[in-house]
């Protein structure tokens, strides 16, 4: 999908020296994944404190389940 957007030349070009990327598109998509992951990392957070765990749960036998 086309798109223009006007982006600051200078954080494009850092970002790409940075990144190593060859083109800004690169530099783009890469910038717009990690910008989703962390915003779903931290919605991960919000769950803290309110799952149950069960403590009789052992893990390590689950492990050895085949």
């Amino acid at each position: 999908m086309p798109t223009n957007l006007a982006i600051d030349d200078s954080l494009l070009e850092m970002a790409k020296n940075i990144g190593k990327h060859k083109t800004k598109r690169a530099v783009v998509t890469e910038a717009l994944q990690e910008y989703i992951q962390r915003r779903k990392q931290f919605e991960i957070t919000k769950l803290f404190g309110k799952i149950d765990y069960d403590n009789e749960y052992d893990y390590k036998k689950q492990r050895n389940a085949e």
